[in-house]
């Protein structure tokens, strides 16, 4: 039943805030007191509830604590934004996990947190990744392949964005490129003069593949390490290229050993052609002068046969004479004596060994030219 309806018992005569009806208006005093004490209790402050005075200087208090509190978390949230970017490093920045298109550039720099994610990756660093395969060659040949790839970011967006994981995606395009390459060349080449050909051919091939992913990483060089056949067969490969090394070593002595002999050989048929054509003028020269003289001597002997008859016979036993070491005096009597001239035979001794060794000389030539035509005939 309502408070103010009649035959509301004992409690009819009362008002709502528990006052009965003939006592006059609600106390406004009474009705606070209870509100506050209402509020401390809420706040965790009931046992002061009964102090009128304490309870108003804590409830200031709880406001001061509470904006100390929320000073100090705007600025931990203000400090949280704060970040440095190197002069090496770039960066991204997510808004809601949408990226905004300008790119961090070094300095420092803030971003509210919860809100914005900030990517930062060094973009200068020149980065190194080995890689060692085995595959066919054009002539189907096996051949170990270790290269270095080395690479820098860039484009910092595409690289941390538009690829999962770039490193992995540049490990395989290095496979599929030197697959392609080394498979269109061979195994000779490969291992000699053709390994820059292939660092070429290969980085161009990967730069391609990067620029189609758009994983924006820019390679700056490709090292071929080593160029080698399998382990199982390099002692076989050891041995051809040995014995090729051998080839050519050889090659290049029998070349020289031609450059040397050769020149030589001409150098002496050239000789032999100058001292045949100076035994041929000797002989030619000599004939005419036999003849020349035979001649003029006829011509004196048709003028004085006996005269000149004489005359040669004179001259050759003088000649013979001249060439004898012995005498023969014819003395009367029939007993013939033998002179021998030693101061002659000394002298003239001497004078035949100087004459036999220019003549030795002469017939030194003249035997090499009649080998060498002796020679000529008997080959023909």
């Amino acid at each position: 039943m309502a408070w103010n309806e009649p035959g509301g018992g004992s409690s009819g005569d009362k008002d709502p805030w528990g006052n009965r009806k003939n006592d006059g208006p609600p106390d406004l005093d009474e009705a606070f007191k209870k509100l506050r004490n209402n509020l401390t209790q809420l706040f965790g402050q009931g046992g002061n509830s009964g102090k009128g005075g304490g309870s108003g200087v804590l409830g200031g208090l709880n406001k001061t604590i509470f904006s100390l509190l929320l000073v100090a978390a705007i600025l931990i949230y203000v400090v949280l934004g704060v970040y440095t970017v190197d002069q090496q490093e770039r960066g991204v920045v997510l808004r809601f996990g949408k990226k905004i298109e300008s790119i961090v550039l070094p300095g420092l720099h803030w971003n509210p947190p919860l809100i914005d994610r900030v990517l930062i990756e060094n973009v200068t660093r020149v980065r190194s990744r080995p890689h060692d395969s085995e595959m066919i060659t054009e002539d189907e040949n096996i051949v170990k392949v270790k290269m270095t790839v080395q690479y820098v970011i860039d484009n910092v967006i595409d690289y941390k964005l538009n690829v999962r994981d770039p490193d992995k995606s540049l490990f395989q395009a290095t496979e599929s490129a030197l697959r392609h390459v080394v498979g269109s060349m061979e195994l000779s080449r490969i291992l000699t003069e053709g390994r820059a050909v292939l660092a070429q051919d290969v980085k161009a091939r990967i730069q391609s593949y990067m620029n189609d992913y758009g994983t924006g990483i820019r390679v700056t060089t490709v090292n071929i390490d080593e160029t080698a056949p399998p382990d199982a067969v390099r002692a076989a490969f050891d041995d051809v290229i040995k014995a090729r090394e051998d080839e050519v070593r050889l090659r290049n002595e029998a070349d020289a050993y031609a450059n040397q002999i050769v020149p030589e050989a001409r150098g002496e048929a050239q000789r032999l052609l100058e001292q045949a054509s100076g035994y041929k003028e000797s002989v030619i020269a000599q004939s005419r002068g036999e003849a020349e003289r035979f001649n003029k001597v006829y011509a004196e002997y048709a003028l004085a046969p006996s005269v000149t008859k004489s005359r040669m016979y004179i001259d050759t036993i003088e000649s013979v004479m001249s060439n004898s070491t012995k005498v023969m005096i014819d003395v009367d009597g029939g007993n013939n004596l033998l002179y021998l001239p030693l101061d002659k035979i000394m002298q003239q001794r001497q004078e035949d060994s100087s004459s036999n060794g220019a003549t030795r000389s002469n017939q030194s030539g003249s035997g090499d030219f009649d080998s060498s035509r002796n020679t000529r005939r008997d080959r023909r």
